[in-house]
């Protein structure tokens, strides 16, 4: 029993060893590998669970469900489109921040503060509609 956790340790600590080193595998590797390892593992975790061994099952489907997990996490993300050069239009500033023709500035403000909070590159977001959302606040804020 001992034994099989500690083999169970050393993949994990060799699996994340490999995920964080983006350099020893591509992301594109990494994900088939870890694909290819999670279902491995839920693949032993049913034998094993149907043979009673309860514990090492429990084992292998969290290490399948992290295997998983770091597939996705790893996927690559769409660039972001760049930011327009030219100038934004006042009806493309109000659309954008959802707010009308005569919105006051505490309104733009707090219209543009509830979308950044989502849209924010560190909430999962991207670079260029944070850009944009920003745009927009610039641009209904100056007339």
């Amino acid at each position: 029993m001992l034994l099989y956790l500690a083999l169970g340790a050393a993949v994990l600590w060799f699996l994340v060893g490999l995920g964080r080193g983006s350099r020893v595998l591509k992301r594109r590797e990494w994900r088939l590998m870890s694909g290819a390892f999670s279902i491995a593992a839920f693949a032993a975790a049913a034998y094993v669970g149907m043979r009673g061994g309860w514990e090492i099952s429990i084992v292998l489907v969290v290490l399948g469900l992290w295997l998983v997990t770091t597939a996705r996490i790893n996927a690559p993300r769409a660039p972001a489109p760049p930011p327009s050069s030219s100038e934004m239009s006042l009806k493309e500033a109000r659309s954008i921040l959802g707010v009308g023709p005569d919105a006051t500035e505490p309104e733009i403000q707090a219209a543009y503060g509830r979308l950044i909070r989502m849209a924010h590159p560190d909430k999962g977001g991207t670079t260029g509609l944070a850009a944009q959302l920003n745009a927009a606040r610039d641009r209904l804020l100056r007339d």
